[in-house]
């Protein structure tokens, strides 16, 4: 159950969702709850359990863009279940309703401002909501500094609790960080080791140089010069496939 601050004693007042009208159980007044301006509070639970996050950290780290191995090599330090909150906007732009998720708390984890709440999914937040556990992190950016700043006009305005997962591993000896949403799986990083690319490079410099010594031969002989340029793309070709699968 939701509650809202009587403005005539200062009060909470417990009420359902959905209702407009609430009768303040101290002073008696009767409360009209304006969506677009009352303080609701929400929360996502969790979907993803630990072991399927870290599950999903191996998957993410063993991507093409990703340093060779991370998936077998980065050693997870710690992992952190937290509720991060958001602010989230409904706002009525020329009829067609629009929502706007803006961070409540101060951060520097990656992803943070790009988190998505999927529709459906809220759930009141009170005293019986189970955060199983997850540590939750205190909003320190207030509402205001948002409304004056929005399109369209006001529906609905509310804090979310955010469920994410803090992973943290260690990779060649150096420290890294990824943000894992709680909610969707997804994902974000704003560091992680790269799969180096001087390989590549100097595979494609050393054919890019060979064919244009074959293009030199074929001035006199283009037999000759069509055997090398066959020879040539066969060898770039294995030293491309040879590089994919061991650097």
């Amino acid at each position: 159950m939701a509650s809202i601050k009587c403005p005539k004693c200062g009060a909470p007042v417990p009420f359902d969702t959905g209702v407009k009208f609430v009768k303040c159980p101290y002073c008696a007044s009767q409360i009209y709850v304006d969506r677009s301006g009352a303080g609701f509070y929400y929360a996502l639970p969790y979907m993803v359990k630990e072991n399927d996050a870290i599950g999903m950290f191996k998957r993410w780290a063993a991507g093409s863009t990703k340093a060779k191995d991370l998936d077998k090599l980065a050693q997870v330090a710690g992992v952190k279940r937290q509720y991060f909150p958001v602010y989230m906007f409904k706002r009525d732009l020329n009829g067609v309703e629009q929502v706007f998720i803006e961070t409540a708390g101060s951060t520097t984890l990656p992803g943070l401002h790009s988190l998505k709440v999927p529709a459906g999914d809220l759930k009141i937040f009170d005293p019986s909501f189970d955060t199983q556990g997850a540590e939750l992190v205190k909003p320190d950016i207030e509402m205001l500094s948002y409304l004056n700043t929005l399109p369209g006009k006001p529906k609905e305005q509310a804090l979310v609790y955010f469920p994410i997962w803090k992973i943290d591993y260690v990779f060649n000896q150096k420290k890294y960080e990824i943000v894992l949403d709680g909610s969707s799986g997804e994902v974000f990083s704003a560091e992680f080791p790269m799969r180096s690319s001087t390989a590549y490079v100097a595979v494609a410099a050393v054919g890019f140089l060979a064919i244009a010594a074959e293009g030199l031969v074929a001035t006199s002989s283009m037999l000759a010069a069509a055997i090398l340029i066959a020879v040539t793309v066969v060898a770039v070709f294995g030293a491309a496939l040879f590089v994919a699968r061991r650097m």
